[in-house]
């Protein structure tokens, strides 16, 4: 087995305390009108991201269209992320497909100087749960980084199997998007102590209450990648038990996006590009086969988004 470049237990420790101060980024990877990596506009737009402290960056993940990146992109956009963040916060670089592929974009997120890495769900194969460990076991056998597993679509573990994923050296926690608020339950109590956990579901703020009656208060947040000021109120209203701001932000803003989001199949990240976008930020179109929002979608998103910023007392177009 590969030996580990950096202490899994120190990775899982700085991104505990990230987990406790801010909301987890997944910055959008930039593209160019004609569908070419625009790294100079990414970096740009990431160094923003940044100054805003979330508690770790997630670049080259499911809002960074990992599946439309070839490797010398992701080995770009990885590189640039760990030198923009240069040490404040983890990095955490997506990896995917079946495990000699993710091998590969594993090596090239250690040669770039991550901390770790997601592994995101495989691509098209229904498989038993044992085959789902062994899948992470191979990644884990062949890189030096720190893995945390991403159940979501095929991938579902049992308590069972969430003890032998985490029994794998190198395996520091588990992303959940499936919202199955009993299963997980189980699954936090089968776990070892110190195994991370984090609330990967889609526009995740709006399960945020409910993940945490299960011992799950982290969570991931695309709404950071357009909107770091009204994802920075939802986090501070949520961890000051402020009720009354958190139903405000939720019933005015977030459900409207939600609603929004689930007319169309990729709008989940579609509508985030182009939210972006409608603040001047430089991150381009998203790649097929997602597509961006038409004009009546788009006045749609353009209404949310103000009030949305309205309520975090924000401008759209920040100086």
């Amino acid at each position: 087995m590969a030996g580990f470049s950096v202490d899994p237990d120190s990775v899982a420790e700085r991104l505990r305390g990230g987990m406790a101060g801010g909301v987890l980024s997944f910055p959008l990877t930039s593209f160019t009108a004609d569908g070419g990596l625009d790294l100079e506009s990414y970096r740009a737009y990431l160094t923003a991201q940044l100054a805003t402290a979330p508690g770790a960056v997630f670049p080259a993940c499911g809002t960074g269209e990992f599946s439309a990146l070839d490797e010398d992109e992701y080995r770009a956009v990885v590189t640039a992320t760990v030198e923009i963040a240069d040490g404040r916060m983890p990095v955490v670089a997506g990896t995917g497909y079946g495990w000699a592929q993710a091998l590969r974009f594993a090596r090239i997120a250690e040669e770039a100087g991550a901390d770790a890495l997601l592994v995101l769900p495989h691509y098209l194969v229904e498989a038993p749960e044992s085959g789902l460990v062994e899948q992470v076991r191979r990644i884990a056998a062949g890189t030096r980084l720190p893995l945390i597993a991403y159940q979501r679509g095929p991938v579902a573990f049992s308590p069972a199997g969430l003890r032998a994923l985490a029994a794998v050296p190198g395996v520091i926690g588990l992303k959940d998007g499936h919202s199955d608020l009993d299963r997980l339950q189980r699954l936090t109590l089968a776990a070892p102590d110190g195994f991370l956990f984090f609330n990967g579901a889609a526009t995740a703020e709006i399960q945020a209450r409910a993940y945490a009656t299960v011992g799950v208060p982290a969570y991931s947040s695309a709404v950071h990648a357009f909107a770091p000021e009204i994802a920075g109120a939802f986090f501070t209203a949520l961890r000051a038990d402020d009720e009354a701001t958190v139903t405000k932000l939720l019933r005015d803003f977030y459900v409207p996006l939600v609603e929004l989001r689930d007319t169309v199949p990729g709008y989940a990240v579609s509508l985030v590009k182009a939210a972006a976008r409608l603040r001047g930020l430089p991150v381009g179109p998203v790649r097929a086969p997602l597509t961006d929002p038409g004009p009546a979608d788009l006045a749609a998103l353009e209404r949310i988004l103000d009030t949305g910023l309205a309520l975090a007392g924000a401008v759209r177009r920040p100086s």
